[in-house]
């Protein structure tokens, strides 16, 4: 689905991912689940293009519902997958420590849990091998996009900002839609190992300058990144 102009969604407010499309080729935000894989090719032939217009794939942590195609993408076809340092092992093994749940209801919750088993979300791979990066760094990938360190939901949890895109990419630093509760609006996410450093990490976004903040759980959210901190503390 294309949100703008060079920004394209895979999936939906369940779970979501991103695709950058730049003359210079396409940059991916996070894998979703496995199943979104054919979501890709279909985004890609919307587009003219093709796997090989990839030429790389950043993840903005490594839980298993950001990762869902990126080891298919790597050892299929050679594209390079990139995470934070501090979640290289997560990435690579699922090693990740217990986190309460938190306020859930029924409907909500068999609804993200059905979507991630059609999506075949309980055949998770890990990633073999992949480039690890850090806070500030800038990448040489389509859209040049630029690193933010978010710790809190995970060590290595990062934004993603793509100028050419006029956007930041939040993984799970923030969600518009609570998968257990269904609750829309920017809020804390579920599954976040350290919940008031999360928080804190938002204001990290205050300095960057995009109309949209991407999350990988909700709708899209068009605002300030500036007025990110304070929106999702109120909510």
């Amino acid at each position: 689905m294309k949100i703008a102009p060079h920004l394209h969604r895979l999936g939906n407010d369940v779970v979501s991912c991103y695709l950058v499309d730049t003359d210079e080729g396409i940059t991916l935000i996070d894998a979703g689940l496995p199943g979104h894989w054919q979501d890709l090719q279909a985004e890609l032939r919307s587009l003219g293009k093709s796997v090989d217009d990839i030429r790389g794939l950043v993840l903005t942590h490594g839980d298993s519902d950001h990762i869902g195609f990126a080891e298919r993408l790597r050892s299929e076809h050679g594209v390079p997958v990139f995470v934070h340092a501090a979640d290289a092992v997560r990435t690579r093994t699922g090693e990740k420590p217990k986190t309460a749940l938190g306020p859930m209801r029924l409907g909500p919750t068999l609804g993200f849990f059905g979507y991630s088993i059609r999506k075949n979300g309980l055949r998770t791979r890990y990633v073999s091998e992949v480039v690890e990066i850090g806070d500030g760094d800038v990448l040489d990938l389509p859209g040049k996009p630029m690193i933010v360190g978010m710790p809190g939901h995970s060590p290595g949890s990062v934004a993603v900002h793509i100028p050419l895109a006029d956007a930041v990419f939040v993984g799970d630093a923030l969600t518009t839609r609570h998968v257990l509760t269904g609750r829309t609006g920017p809020q804390p996410a579920p599954f976040t190992d350290e919940p008031a450093t999360a928080l804190a990490s938002l204001d990290r976004l205050a300095g960057l300058s995009a109309s949209w903040v991407l999350p990988g759980h909700g709708a899209p959210w068009r605002t300030s990144p500036a007025q990110v901190s304070e929106a999702v503390k109120r909510g």
